[in-house]
């Protein structure tokens, strides 16, 4: 006769089917099932791939309109059916409009779960069916089309050079300025001689559509002899992109 209690043998009956069914862990108390709150974590995580994607795509076509970077282009693939010019990012702006799309249903699992009556009731099913499968379908087509733009991006470093270098001496001011009070220069009268040149040189470029002379007028400036010498050095490009190279 076995001493064992029911209470034991459910147990033990619990542990037996979740190792036959391929499980590791397994929910402490459930109902009928299990808490409709698991399908809101769950979408809510593959929603998450949506939002990495969607920040991607969006970054990839920002860096397209500037020509810095293009996704994937067939041979005979048409970029605009009105401008012949054109190579919109068809593949990232998919992957936008799909992205949308699985992170508007993280709100469905949530009001399904918020509106069970006490263990649950059958007005989660057909909501489940349809948001659950839409939910990994569209992950899967976002990963998948992913895939094939990174697996065929095409980078233009000549026109990253050109605009690292037209930016540059902006980039550069903090530098500049760490280097003046190096050199023994007061921060503060430094940091506004350099706002003032700074706006001087802005106007040149987003006024009169000139190159940035900011570089010109600092060398021009006997305020900031201390380090003419070091400008070269100072405003060298590899001091501000110098981790983007790295393989570690």
């Amino acid at each position: 006769v076995s001493t064992q209690s029911t209470g034991d043998k459910v147990e033990d009956l619990d542990k037996l089917v979740t190792e036959k069914a391929g499980f590791t862990s397994k929910f402490t108390i459930t109902g009928q099932t299990y808490t409709r709150k698991m399908d809101s974590i769950i979408i809510n995580a593959v929603a998450g791939i949506g939002s990495t994607i969607n920040k991607f795509c969006t970054d990839l076509r920002l860096l397209a309109s500037l020509k810095e970077l293009e996704e994937p282009f067939a041979k005979n693939q048409i970029g605009s059916s009105a401008m012949p010019y054109k190579r919109n990012p068809m593949r990232s702006e998919r992957c936008c409009s799909l992205a949308r799309h699985l992170i508007s249903l993280t709100a469905s699992p949530v009001h399904t779960h918020a509106n069970q009556w006490f263990e649950r009731t059958l007005d989660d099913s057909a909501n489940r069916r349809i948001v659950i499968a839409e939910a990994f379908l569209t992950a899967d087509i976002l990963l998948n089309t992913a895939q094939n733009i990174m697996q065929g991006m095409v980078v233009y470093p000549k026109v990253i050079e050109k605009h690292i270098l037209e930016e540059l001496p902006f980039m550069a001011t903090e530098n500049l300025l760490m280097s003046m009070v190096k050199a023994g220069a007061d921060r503060q009268e430094c940091h506004e001689k350099l706002r003032v040149l700074s706006v001087e040189a802005g106007k040149q470029v987003k006024e009169l559509g000139k190159s940035n002379d900011m570089l010109q007028r600092i060398s021009a400036d006997e305020y900031f002899a201390p380090i003419h010498q070091l400008l070269s050095d100072i405003v060298n490009p590899s001091n501000f992109y110098w981790q983007s190279s790295s393989t570690g």
